[in-house]
């Protein structure tokens, strides 16, 4: 005789049960892995991901030193690394967790994340128009998800075999580029046939791809590393474990490598100190105080491990700081009770990033950024409570922020695909 089933879903912190009843009466839980729904502490990370950028922004220069220059060099570059790698996570959540939509919900849903990265890319070049002296990442990021879309449906491993792949070999492809951009007049040819460039008034595709602060090229991996952690059961204390693990060990690897190549290899430091607007370059292997290229890019600029340098060493130290930053928020909303209550005003502007992002830019736009209108600390901390407190009073009543909420309508038209 075949059992009476039937199911009641229910979630608590990411996992989903079925309960089943059987012949005897008695109700079963069955595991079904890890579910769709919302993670806190991965609103927690994507909280501090939006402070990050906040404080890079608005915040205090690196350059005062102590515990606060010390922090405020954390935040650079590694908090949009953190930032891109929760949108791989996003990417799965939307085309199918823990398994991948097939068939027309597959469809459906791949036609969401297109509709959502044109509007993404769409934003993202209005606010640059805006003329702040921020750089925008958000038409990196739409056009990085359009890079890696086609490989939603891999498994957790072979997604960070690929990232591992992008990371070692694309910052040496994106460096050969530049040096062909840097060295021939092809590139401006592609700009100016661009309709992508004609339109936004900028380098278009070239700039996306390649020459950008963001290009596709190299943040790709950061994505791909975010949709190889979403296809994990997060909710198991060893998988948290072993992420944590392995980003320490990433993080140690790329920074650590940084600092001993610039050591081992003659002169690579103070090649690196002569191309830069920097002092020094003693700092290169972990911060971005080494400065600008104003020069041809050195070959031993590929040994350079700050945030921004688009380098094999950065991206693994960048990764590794990213999961390190998932696996410990994770970790404390899930076993800390109290830290998840006191985190609600971070988690909420978690909730509602995007919203959050666009409205600091706009805020810099009217107010300026740091030290421009009073104390760079007192404008990180006025924007970051502003945020909190807005974000905490919205998602109080609204599951999704404005501008997400309507990113969320923009992608309806995706149901029609058959």
């Amino acid at each position: 005789m075949t059992p009476d089933t039937s199911s009641d879903l229910s979630s608590k912190s990411g996992t989903t049960t079925v309960a089943t009843t059987t012949e005897a009466g008695r109700t079963a839980a069955v595991p079904r892995g890890p579910s769709t729904g919302r993670l806190v502490g991965l609103d927690l990370a994507r909280g501090l991901a939006v402070f990050g950028m906040y404080a890079a922004h608005v915040g205090p220069d690196p350059a005062v030193g102590g515990p606060l220059g010390f922090v405020m060099e954390l935040a650079r570059g590694r908090s949009s690394a953190l930032f891109a790698l929760l949108a791989g996570f996003t990417l799965v959540l939307i085309t199918g967790r823990p398994q991948p939509r097939t068939g027309r919900a597959g469809r459906q849903a791949v036609g969401r994340m297109v509709i959502r990265s044109v509007v993404l890319i769409v934003l993202g070049f209005a606010l640059t128009a805006l003329d702040t002296e921020v750089d925008v990442i958000l038409a990196f990021y739409g056009l990085t998800f359009l890079a890696v879309l086609p490989l939603y449906r891999l498994r957790a491993r072979t997604l960070a075999t690929v990232a591992a792949v992008c990371a070692l070999a694309m910052p040496q492809v994106l460096y050969g580029i530049r040096l062909l951009v840097e060295e021939g007049s092809w590139a401006d040819t592609v700009v100016a046939w661009d309709p992508l460039a004609r339109v936004s008034g900028t380098d278009g595709f070239m700039e996306l791809l390649f020459t950008g602060e963001y290009p596709v090229l190299t943040w790709m991996s950061f994505m791909l590393a975010g949709m190889a952690v979403a296809r994990l059961d997060l909710t198991r204390s060893a998988v948290r474990t072993q992420l944590a693990v392995t980003g320490g060990a990433l993080a140690v690897l790329g920074y650590g490598g940084s600092w001993l190549a610039l050591r081992l290899v003659p002169h690579a430091q103070s090649t690196v100190a002569a191309a830069t607007d920097g002092d020094s370059a003693a700092s290169a292997w972990w911060s971005d105080t080494v400065g600008y290229l104003v020069d041809d890019t050195p070959a031993a600029w590929l040994l350079v491990g700050a945030p921004h340098s688009q380098t094999t060493f950065s991206i693994l130290g960048n990764t590794g700081a990213a999961l390190l930053v998932v696996a410990l928020c994770v970790t404390a909303t899930d076993r800390l009770p109290r830290v998840r209550r006191l985190a609600i005003p971070v988690r909420a502007v978690g909730m509602t990033a995007l919203t959050a992002y666009v409205l600091h830019i706009l805020a810099i736009r009217q107010f300026g950024m740091e030290d421009e209108h009073g104390p760079a600390l007192v404008d990180l901390l006025v924007f970051s409570l502003t945020a909190m407190v807005l974000a905490t009073a919205w998602t109080r009543w609204f599951r999704r922020g404005p501008l997400e909420y309507l990113l969320h309508v923009s992608t309806r038209p995706a149901r029609f695909i058959r």
